[in-house]
């Protein structure tokens, strides 16, 4: 029960990480666009 636990929260958190990584180079990339 444990395990299975820790394992969604380290994937939860890898997801996040991921899709906040994504956002940042999406705004980048835009700013670079208008700019």
């Amino acid at each position: 029960m444990m395990m299975l636990d820790l394992f969604l929260i380290f994937l939860s958190s890898m997801v996040l990480m991921i899709g906040v990584l994504v956002g940042v180079a999406f705004l980048t990339l835009l700013e670079r666009k208008v700019l």
